[in-house]
C-alpha cells in the first residue's frame, strides 16, 4: 500500500511541476511518469538499505535516460522531462531543516542537515553528468557502426 501511495504522489508531483514550468499539454503524462521512475527507483533502493546518496545517483541517472528516449519519441526537448522527473528527488526537505536549525542556532544539527542537502544536490547533478556521458557514448557507438 505504501508502494502504490509513493507511485501516485511521485507522478502527481512531477506532472504538477511540469504544468507550472510550462511543458507542453501532450507531454504532462511522461514528465510524471519519468519521475514515479525515478523516485521508485530511489525509494526500492533505500528499501535495500542502498546509501542515499548512491540511490540518488542512480534514480537521476534512470531519471535522464528515461527523459532522453521521451525527447526522441515524441520531438520534445530532453529539458521538459528531465526536470519534471528530478523533481521529487530534490532535497527540500533536508535544506529546510538546515535553514531552521541555523534559525534555531543548532549549528551542529544545521551542519549535518545542510551536507547531506548538498551531498545529495551533487548527487543529482552527478546522475545527470553519467547520463550525457552515456548517451554521447552510445551515440558514438552507433554512429561508429554505420555502414
Amino acid at each position: 500500500m505504501i508502494y502504490l501511495q509513493q507511485i501516485i504522489t511521485s507522478f502527481i508531483a512531477s506532472a504538477a511541476f511540469g504544468m507550472i514550468f510550462n511543458a507542453p499539454r501532450k507531454a504532462l503524462m511522461q514528465c510524471g511518469f519519468a519521475g514515479m521512475v525515478g523516485w521508485m527507483l530511489y525509494i526500492w533502493l533505500q528499501d535495500m538499505e542502498v546509501k542515499a546518496v548512491t540511490a540518488t545517483v542512480v534514480a537521476a541517472f534512470w531519471v535522464t535516460m528515461i527523459s532522453y528516449v521521451f525527447a526522441k519519441k515524441y520531438k520534445t526537448p530532453i529539458i521538459v522531462f528531465s526536470v519534471s522527473g528530478i523533481i521529487p528527488l530534490v532535497p527540500g526537505g533536508l535544506a529546510y531543516n538546515a535553514l531552521r536549525y541555523v534559525a534555531q542556532d543548532q549549528y551542529d544539527l544545521a551542519v549535518q542537515f545542510g551536507a547531506r542537502a548538498f551531498m545529495i544536490s551533487g548527487a543529482i547533478a552527478a546522475g545527470l553528468v553519467l547520463a550525457e556521458v552515456t548517451n554521447q557514448v552510445i551515440k558514438k557507438i552507433a554512429w561508429a557502426r554505420r555502414p
